[in-house]
């Protein structure tokens, strides 16, 4: 069941995004493995607890509680990453359970779940007031949630450098509201808080957490990487191959005093939120 507000993003992570993803699925796992420990070390799950997994991708979070001992159920719009997800999880010899739903109207299956978590996979909702709501109903009334988003981009370095590299050479991107859905939507606590309550849900606290991610071995690695895969690479979507060109060499030259020593690290902010039902 899906909503006709977050359509797009089906389609999205459905198409191109989504066979990115897949493509790229053990890099992204490892760039964002400090990430994904410190989330999990916040979730706090134990042995047996159910855990409603959401935008759980390829698979990784949705593993790793199932080697804890936890019964893991991930959701997701993604049929391709899914697929993969079941796959991994065979291959790894843990027990999850896969859905493809669209967690803003999927009737998940009432007071279920002891943990609301996500890696990165609420910040997409049209209306995500009605989406946590409707996640809401689906844990016990002991419930708690525990997810990472990321803080405001200019606090990425790992997308504010690329960026700003290539900006005066692609076409003029779309502004996006504060409000829309994205990778940064829930950069304003405010509003995290805000939805959460509207929600249904109390005791809400954000913690910054700040770290290094990989891109790349080389120079040349880190920069095909990130034409290819995030922002940079829907920012040349609409790009003319001299525009490719004059911004591939703008972005290697902002990377290069980055590339000192091997793997080529940038910083990373995101917030890491819990709260309870």
């Amino acid at each position: 069941m899906s909503s006709p507000n977050n359509a797009d993003q089906i389609a999205y992570w459905n198409g191109d995004a989504g066979a990115r993803w897949v493509a790229q699925q053990a890099r992204l796992d490892a760039m964002l493995s400090p990430i994904s420990d410190a989330a999990l070390k916040a979730a706090n799950v134990q042995h047996g607890e159910h855990i409603l997994d959401i935008g759980c991708g390829c698979g990784d979070t949705s593993i790793k509680f199932g080697k804890l001992g936890a019964r893991v159920t991930g959701a997701d719009i993604s049929a391709p990453m899914l697929g993969v997800a079941k796959r991994r999880t065979n291959e790894a010899n843990a027990t999850a359970t896969f859905i493809e739903a669209d967690a803003a109207t999927h009737k998940f299956d009432s007071n279920s779940f002891d943990l609301l978590f996500s890696r990165f996979g609420v910040m997409f909702f049209a209306d995500p007031d009605a989406a946590f709501a409707n996640m809401r109903k689906a844990l016990k009334p002991t419930g708690r949630a525990a997810f990472v988003c990321w803080r405001d981009w200019r606090e990425n370095e790992w997308v504010r450098v690329p960026i700003m590299a290539v900006r005066p050479h692609v076409p003029p991107q779309p502004q996006m509201g504060p409000e829309d859905p994205g990778p940064f939507a829930f950069a304003d606590p405010a509003r995290v808080r805000r939805i959460l309550a509207n929600g249904g849900f109390d005791a809400i606290t954000l913690n910054p957490f700040d770290t290094k991610v990989e891109i790349g071995n080389t120079l040349d690695d880190a920069v095909t990487y990130l034409m290819e895969f995030g922002p940079i690479s829907r920012a040349l979507t609409d790009a003319s191959p001299s525009q490719r060109e004059q911004a591939t060499n703008a972005l290697r030259d902002a990377l290069a005093p980055h590339a000192k020593a091997a793997p080529i690290t940038l910083g990373a902010a995101v917030w890491i939120v819990t709260a309870k039902a």
